[in-house]
């Protein structure tokens, strides 16, 4: 490693290998050979004067891409894909005068593109779907246990923590029906020429528009896709970039929700994220257990939400058939943006396999508060036993007010219940509003709920995606 240039913190500190490879160089060059391989056998099929032994050539080179010879043809063309013509055809004597036959650098570049996202996408499912099958797990394993629900981060009406990881389940789900989508809905470019018209194979194959229709249909196939966009420019619509973006943003964003959560729970210390033996939270303060996965998913987050608006400006502001400002940006934006989310999943996966939840913290902070949640069924209890209920309703209501004034300017316990048994109002003893104090009361349907979701939901995405189950997954630094 080089120590004395930029090295992208996405492939150094972040993305997995297996997402770098996609968007390398050398896939990148052996797609465009895969390509130039099936656009010849494309055209031998349809009538043109291509022989086996050509593509047979064009096959027993198509891996071992001579870069050297390319780099020196480049440094003095200046054209990377007349650069790799020229490389290509060195190795392939007899094939190379039809190599790239009636093909726009587009073909090459623009197919490859679309084949990379692809790849790229399939990776994301497969990371997805393992989040969401740990996350499952966690959630099956804590679907009874009662904790303190907030809105507005203010105590509300207790849930499980089994149900709040549903939600988090729900927008991964909400995500993986959108990237679903896009994959299944991916096309090639297919050989559209230089503005779109396959002018260029209306030539070669003297007027023959039927034919012509098939060349983009059969690339189409031999590429493992449905088929090509049917009418395009010299480029693929820059619109399918700005798809693919703003379904990593949502993922994204459904990372960084959560990873809020999990900042927030370890703040209260109950729930917190891996810690490691040997890991140093802070330089100053050694006895922190900063969030730094829960943080850095966050940061990733960010970084994708707002990167999602670079294909969107690129794509609205394309001219006409083509233009080429889109493609410095679309070299940056779209394998940062997948790498960025590559590093997410895998910051996530990690973080809920190992999920510490502290069930005595969880509980203590519930109970300081269940006596309020609680007010209406001990109010509804007095009234059962011949109280007034709108009376019973005001003294509850300066009750507590008194309790919390107790908590919050003396810092003293929560003594709702020993105000309520003080009063002859209530007619209960402090044993009797005890017995109310059970947190599973007033979780409501929580549990039910998520054993359903689980069940019902999750469970037969997971069975259908079970050949991709079983990643881990391993953080860089």
């Amino acid at each position: 490693m080089s120590n004395d240039r930029y090295v992208s913190p996405m492939s150094e500190r972040y993305a997995s290998k297996e997402m770098q490879y996609i968007f390398s160089p050398d896939m990148k060059f052996r797609t465009w050979r895969r390509l130039w391989i099936a656009l010849a056998e494309t055209e031998k099929e349809l009538g043109l004067n291509i022989t086996d032994e050509q593509i047979e050539e064009l096959k027993a080179h198509k891996d071992d891409i001579n870069y050297d010879v390319a780099k020196d043809r480049e440094a003095l063309v200046r054209h990377d894909v007349m650069s790799h013509v020229y490389a290509y055809g060195v190795q392939c004597p007899k094939a190379k005068g039809i190599i790239h036959l009636g093909a726009t650098s587009c073909y090459v570049g623009d197919n490859t593109d679309i084949i990379v996202m692809t790849e790229a996408l399939k990776l994301v499912k497969k990371k997805l779907i393992n989040v969401i099958a740990e996350l499952s797990k966690f959630a099956m394993k804590y679907k009874d246990l009662p904790t303190l629900a907030f809105t507005h981060f203010q105590p509300a009406q207790p849930t499980t923590v089994g149900k709040r990881a549903t939600l988090w389940l729900m927008e991964l789900k909400l995500d993986l029906e959108d990237l679903e989508y896009l994959i299944d809905t991916m096309k090639l470019l297919g050989s559209k020429g230089t503005t779109g018209t396959q002018a260029s194979f209306l030539e070669l194959f003297d007027g023959d528009y039927e034919k012509v229709k098939l060349v983009d249909s059969t690339i189409a196939k031999k590429m493992g896709y449905k088929e090509c966009f049917p009418v395009s420019g010299q480029t693929y619509s820059r619109k399918v970039d700005t798809r693919v973006l703003n379904v990593l943003a949502g993922i994204a964003a459904s990372a960084h929700k959560f990873s809020n959560d999990i900042r927030l729970l370890q703040h209260l210390k109950e729930i917190e994220e891996p810690f490691e033996k040997n890991q140093i939270g802070s330089s100053a303060m050694a006895y922190k257990r900063n969030p730094m996965r829960s943080e850095r998913i966050a940061s990733l987050a960010n970084y994708v939400m707002v990167d999602a608006l670079n294909p969107a400006i690129t794509s609205s502001t394309q001219w006409f058939e083509r233009t080429l400002d889109d493609s410095a940006n679309k070299r940056v934006s779209i394998p940062e943006g997948f790498l960025a989310v590559d590093g997410i999943l895998d910051l996530y996966l990690n973080v809920v396999d190992g999920l510490v939840v502290y069930p005595k913290v969880i509980e203590k902070r519930l109970m300081s508060e269940l006596p309020f949640m609680a007010t209406e069924n001990i109010m509804m209890d007095a009234v059962k036993a011949g109280g007034d209920r709108q009376e019973l309703h005001e003294k509850i209501r300066q009750l507590s007010m008194e309790a919390g004034k107790n908590v919050k300017e003396s810092g003293l316990e929560n003594n709702l219940l020993e105000l309520i048994a003080a009063d002859p109002a209530f007619n209960m003893s402090l044993d009797e509003l005890k017995k109310t104090m059970d947190p599973s009361k007033y979780v409501g349907c929580a549990p039910m709920q998520t054993e359903e979701f689980i069940t019902d939901v999750i469970n037969p995405i997971l069975s259908e995606n079970k050949d991709i189950l079983g990643m881990t997954a391993e953080i860089n630094v």
